[in-house]
């Protein structure tokens, strides 16, 4: 139904820069940069495996073995900053990048030389962050939430301050450039409602990045004047509140964990559609859950602050309200099984990890509504639980999209067929050891073990090695995904049909593959008469 208007081309980036240094440093080109916000993503995701790896071998055993306390806390604290700023979010960019413009018959993103910069921003960022482990003092070790006093040690601070500062900058502008094409740049016919699920969560995401990224600029800026202009907004001897800055931090921070889940939500329910080889169950449904969590994610911060001492009528609402958002989660949940069902359903890679997705991220969500509780929250809170519910959440909810997406789209990207076998050998040893990994933590957490702590009673010792021995495992596998990964890039002899998948609808699979450098000449016209929600029907 959509009238392809891409050229006949032999060579796959026709049009494309021969000097590497222009081509990869000064790219505007929407697939180029979202190349860079993939391949800078696995970097990163490696980088934060790396101090998760060490923070599994400390634990391995009760006593202090191979690192000392703080520099322990340095590696939770680093590895959550470089998991949530470098891993997740990146990826999402890279796959919105690569793919909006391809969904929606848009040329490119609006604001192409924006979209140069706000990638070029993170490496410097991340170079910044990472830097601190070298300093005298050593780096961050106030935890991810960079909670005062505790982040105010050492001279970290002003490092860790403008890293997320240029962070920030970089995902809104990222999230500007999104908006902007999404509304100006849809192809005729291609109206509001008969866009993909996924561009929906993009778009919904990016509203979130423009409404949340200022709040975190400010509280970490009010952090940096505490250090070292003599302010007194979070120390209680100068008349602030340290209390102050959790309500800051977490107005920002819970829309973040919902800016790390929403993207996956809209990349899951590309996937399953076409590997139930039916439309997606109850797209406007979908939609306006996607709607009803972001704005339901500004309404409850303040369970993240149950243990502080507020006042019962404040513990009531945020109580009711998350457990509110359990509603349009389930509705989703509820739509992807019931896409499954009755469909001619086949089990390719990135349905293996689609559908692993929506069974463990539902683990996940349950989790989330104990701590929801506010009583029984008192007990969870800062315990292994709370570690084991937003791993369910980020590891095998975000992460697990974003490969599942990777494994779709990646024929489509590079014009060969990765090995379906060493897909489903990652797929199995992913799922398998992440449990491992996760799952007694829910046990320790319940038996009262405390997070960020580098020793532990001997009565915590079992589960603990189990779990180490997951997380090197799972490290592990991710090594096959970039095996897989190199492979279908560099080496695969096996071409990709244009359509890959036999049940892909979407108006990405009516363009050659691989992709061409410029993939729409004119834009494409939409014949509506049976675009069955954002899928072109053949």
């Amino acid at each position: 139904m959509a009238h392809d208007a891409t050229h006949d081309h032999h060579d796959d980036h026709h049009g494309a820069p021969k000097n590497f240094f222009v081509r990869w440093c000064m790219s505007t080109n929407h697939k180029d940069i979202g190349t860079l916000y993939l391949v800078f993503s696995l970097l990163m995701f490696f980088i934060g495996g790396s101090f998760a790896m060490v923070i599994r071998a400390e634990l391995f055993k009760p006593g202090l073995q191979l690192v000392q306390p703080y520099f322990f806390n340095e590696m939770t604290t680093m590895h959550a900053l470089v998991m949530i700023f470098g891993a997740v979010m990146p990826a999402f960019v890279g796959l919105g990048n690569w793919m909006i413009p391809l969904m929606i018959g848009a040329p490119d993103m609006a604001l192409p030389r924006m979209n140069n910069l706000s990638f070029w921003i993170l490496p410097f960022a991340f170079a910044l962050l990472l830097s601190t482990l070298f300093l005298p003092g050593g780096g961050p070790a106030g935890g991810w939430t960079m909670y005062p006093p505790l982040s105010l040690q050492g001279d970290s601070v002003a490092y860790l301050v403008f890293a997320v500062h240029l962070m920030g900058i970089s995902s809104i502008m990222g999230a500007i450039n999104i908006i902007a094409t999404i509304l100006n740049m849809r192809a005729p016919g291609m109206d509001l409602l008969k866009m993909p699920v996924f561009v929906w969560s993009w778009l919904i995401t990016a509203f979130l990045l423009i409404a949340v990224m200022p709040v975190l600029a400010g509280a970490v800026t009010m952090l940096l004047t505490d250090k070292y202009f003599g302010t007194s907004f979070f120390n209680a001897a100068g008349g602030g509140d340290p209390v102050l800055f959790q309500h800051i931090f977490w107005f920002f921070g819970h829309p973040e964990v919902y800016i790390m889940i929403l993207p996956a939500f809209g990349l899951v329910s590309e996937i399953i559609p076409t590997f139930a080889r039916k439309p997606i169950f109850g797209y406007k449904a979908m939609v306006f859950a996607i709607a009803s969590i972001a704005f339901l994610s500004f309404i409850v911060w303040a369970h993240h602050m149950f243990a502080v001492g507020l006042p019962l009528g404040g513990e009531i609402f945020f109580m009711y309200a998350t457990m509110l958002i359990a509603v349009p989660t389930g509705v989703k949940v509820f739509n992807w099984v019931s896409t499954m069902w009755g469909g001619s359903m086949t089990f390719e890679t990135p349905m293996l990890f689609a559908i692993a997705f929506v069974i463990l991220f539902t683990i996940g969500g349950f989790s989330g509504l104990m701590l929801a509780l506010a009583p029984a929250d008192f007990q969870y809170h800062d315990t292994y639980f709370v570690v084991a519910h937003f791993h369910y959440v980020l590891v095998t909810g975000a992460i697990f999209a974003i490969i599942a997406a990777t494994y779709y789209w990646l024929p489509k990207w590079t014009g060969h067929m990765y090995s379906e076998t060493w897909g489903k050998i990652h797929f199995w040893n992913s799922v398998i050891w992440v449990n491992v990994l996760f799952f007694p933590q829910h046990f320790l957490g319940l038996a009262g073990m405390p997070r960020r702590i580098p020793d532990y009673n001997v009565a915590f010792a079992n589960f603990n090695m189990i779990s180490s021995i997951g997380g090197f495992l799972f490290g592990a596998s991710q090594l096959i995904f970039v095996g897989v990964v190199l492979h279908c890039v560099f080496f695969s002899k096996k071409k990709a049909p244009d359509r890959v998948w036999e049940g892909a609808k979407g108006l990405e699979w009516t363009v050659p593959s691989p992709a061409p450098y410029h993939t729409f000449e004119l834009p494409p016209v939409i014949h509506d008469d049976e675009l069955a929600h954002g899928h072109i029907e053949d």
